[in-house]
């Protein structure tokens, strides 16, 4: 059986489209809306079993709290495992750039994601923590010196960038590590689900928070990365938030460098690249 044929058999007689957002994974997942009688549901089948568990997991540890995704169905033992979830809404905070109301909730999501047991989701000891991000600063580092030509990063910025300290991080909490705009997904209502789940680790809460904020600013601007923070109660000192920024920006170039992820070459990185000369120029690097 195919993709298309798990679908069609899962849909049965009901209209179904395909929300899957182009990549060049091959492990992707596909995402799928059902129009059932009762209102709309969400279909995703995972790129790999390995996904599916983590994802599972993840849900079943933060059911209890405001904005996560509510899973009706599913099944993790055929080739394609998948799981049904009420539709969380078909909008996101990169597509409402203003609405501080809903990157207000998004901020709200976020810190109860934080706040909450982190042994329901882990046994790890540490997971993410200072010592594995002042490791993985330096290797991110030196990975970006390799495909500096290739992204388009001169010489001085490189060198810039890379003498930067890497970013101070709190003691572990839950964390999704993913949390960019297009994760918060906002309905009718403007209810915030946080989605995509699979991820999920103990990290300091400044990875989340950072990266959210980051990314929010850039796509929907300061004002609804201004309501995030206040609805998380929390606004990362400004040199602390550069350096996060250096390091998600350094390691987000890495990844797209390392998956060859670019078809134009050197202008599909330059967003990212300008906004880690953005951040070494605030620096005074």
């Amino acid at each position: 059986m195919d993709i298309q044929t798990l679908v069609a058999e899962i849909a049965g007689n009901d209209r179904f489209q395909d929300l899957t957002r182009p990549t060049k994974s091959l492990a992707k997942n596909r995402h799928y809306r059902i129009w059932r009688a009762g209102g709309p549901v969400l279909l995703k089948v995972y790129g790999t079993p390995a996904r599916e568990r983590r994802e599972s997991h993840a849900l079943d540890a933060f059911a209890h709290l405001e904005g996560i995704p509510d899973k009706i169905d599913g099944d993790a033992t055929g080739e394609f495992p998948w799981a049904l979830f009420v539709d969380p809404g078909q909008w996101n905070l990169a597509s409402l750039p203003g609405s501080g109301e809903a990157a207000h909730r998004a901020g709200r999501v976020l810190r109860g994601v934080h706040d909450s047991d982190p042994s329901r989701l882990s046994n790890l000891a540490h997971g993410i923590d200072e010592e594995w991000i002042k490791v993985d600063h330096a290797s991110t580092m030196r990975r970006l010196e390799r495909y500096r030509r290739r992204i388009g990063m001169d010489a001085d910025l490189y060198a810039a960038v890379a003498s930067m300290s890497p970013p101070k991080a709190s003691p572990t909490a839950a964390a999704h590590t993913d949390p960019t705009p297009e994760h918060f997904v906002v309905n009718e209502a403007g209810a915030v689900t946080l989605v995509d789940w699979e991820w999920a680790t103990l990290a300091p809460p400044e990875w989340d928070l950072s990266k959210a904020v980051w990314l929010l600013s850039t796509r929907a601007g300061p004002r609804a990365a201004a309501a995030l923070q206040e609805g998380y109660g929390r606004a990362l000192d400004p040199i602390q938030m550069d350096r996060w920024t250096a390091y998600h920006a350094a390691m987000l170039l890495v990844f797209e460098a390392e998956q060859q992820m670019s078809d134009t070459g050197a202008a599909s990185y330059a967003e990212t690249v300008d906004e880690i000369r953005r951040v070494v120029e605030a620096s005074g690097h």
